[in-house]
């Protein structure tokens, strides 16, 4: 059976927990505060809702979501254009030893919620509720 690189076991070690949030942290301010040499990127408002590294923290995975959800498509371009820019800002800031690989993936977080909220409120899932 092949192994999830990300998941080795039963979830993310305390570590990977605390350098996911470190990274993400860092990562939304840099961002906010426009440090990053790149007039395209910084017109975006751009949302990071988590990122998580890989076991021996070489490759942190950031979720990031434009702020209204408009232009997801260009969010992760500039921000694939401006990685070096990034990962050298977040090394300088968190001082880590490493600065991890940064990879960015849409974050599908809030569809899945606006999914479950339109699933729960249909009428024959509400009839099943209040059985």
């Amino acid at each position: 059976m092949a192994k999830n690189k990300f998941h080795d076991g039963p979830g993310p070690s305390q570590r990977q927990l605390r350098v996911g949030e470190l990274i993400r942290r860092t990562l939304s301010e840099v961002l906010a505060r426009g440090d990053i040499h790149d007039p395209d990127l910084n017109r975006m408002s751009i949302t990071v809702g988590e990122v998580r590294t890989s076991p021996d923290l070489k490759i942190a995975t950031a979720y990031v979501l434009p702020l209204g959800g408009k232009g997801q498509e260009d969010v992760l371009k500039l921000l694939a254009r401006n990685k070096g820019e990034l990962r050298r800002a977040i090394g300088k800031k968190t001082g880590l030893k490493y600065a991890p690989d940064l990879r960015f993936q849409l974050d599908e977080t809030f569809d899945r919620m606006d999914d479950t909220r339109r699933m729960l409120s249909q009428e024959s899932v509400q009839r099943d509720l209040d059985e």
